[in-house]
């Protein structure tokens, strides 16, 4: 199975203390990072939401997002800390007396001053199994959402294998038209040199041509990676780095290729392939 790295899961929960959401985002890197933004009285749950994810996901950068919202209700909803807003009365008036122009807060203000209104505490007993039951929700829906990108990408990959075949069937069948025109240009050369004999120079043409007319291990090995393409798109592991590293070679092939032409199509076919290696590898990026 092909997984994407890139994706995004929300999941929502409703409890009797309020209402919870997970959103879970992740995009391509080398390695697995995960950071997490939670209320901090509950960042003791890190650690087990940090194991839920390497359970289900080995590459991708994650950013991983809790958000609650308070059910209130009664009269004990919501507390005073008066010490403090006491405190904060009385540094404000002081301020007044120092400051003739300015103007008392009024009750709202003072309640909007950081700690002096209380929630009551959620005791971390009560929240972990909600929080950690609808965060590996969100996974589900993340891993699942990679596994539909994944199986695109699988997809497209192989038909860029298939058109890559294509392209290297083309250059085999045009190879007798190509030996037979190389054959009379160096006919050709040759009898220049009988003409006005060089005996070294007849020597490098003779390498020169052989090198060109031996292209068969370059399509050998062509054929070679896009067999194990195909055989890695059916592992259920992490392959990205698999293929990324086939794409290298892949594009090494194509380039010696390429240099060795001496036809045409053989050079358009060249170019082809190797548009198609820079499309694939582009998506391959995209690969756990």
């Amino acid at each position: 199975m092909v997984h994407s790295m890139t994706g995004f899961a929300r999941a929502e929960g409703r409890e009797d203390w309020g209402e919870l959401v997970w959103e879970v985002r992740s995009v391509n890197h080398r390695y697995l990072e995960v950071s997490f933004r939670m209320p901090e009285e509950w960042r003791e749950l890190e650690l087990r939401c940090r194991e839920l994810v390497n359970r289900n996901i080995k590459r991708g950068k994650l950013d991983c997002v809790l958000r609650l919202r308070r059910s209130m209700s009664g009269q004990d909803a919501l507390s005073v800390d008066r010490e403090l807003a006491e405190l904060v009365v009385r540094l404000c008036n002081e301020m007044d007396a120092r400051l003739p122009h300015s103007v008392a807060p009024n009750a709202l203000q003072i309640l909007q001053w950081p700690g002096v209104v209380k929630e009551p505490k959620l005791e971390t007993d009560c929240v972990a199994g909600p929080i950690l039951k609808l965060f590996e929700s969100a996974l589900d829906g993340l891993v699942a959402m990679r596994f539909s990108e994944g199986e695109r990408l699988r997809d497209l990959l192989l038909r860029r294998c298939d058109d890559i075949e294509a392209a290297v069937k083309n250059i085999r069948e045009h190879r007798p038209e190509v030996i037979h025109n190389i054959r009379e240009k160096l006919n050709q050369r040759l009898q220049e040199l009988i003409e006005k004999p060089d005996r070294d120079r007849l020597e490098q043409e003779l390498v020169l041509q052989a090198q060109k007319l031996d292209i068969d291990e370059e399509l050998d090995r062509l054929a070679s990676h896009l067999a194990e393409v195909r055989d890695v798109l059916q592992r259920d592991e992490p392959i990205g780095r698999r293929l990324d590293f086939l794409m290298q070679e892949f594009n090494r092939e194509a380039n010696t290729l390429g240099a060795k032409s001496l036809h045409a199509e053989t050079t358009r076919a060249a170019v082809d392939i190797k548009v198609l290696i820079e499309q694939m590898r582009e998506q391959v990026q995209n690969i756990e």
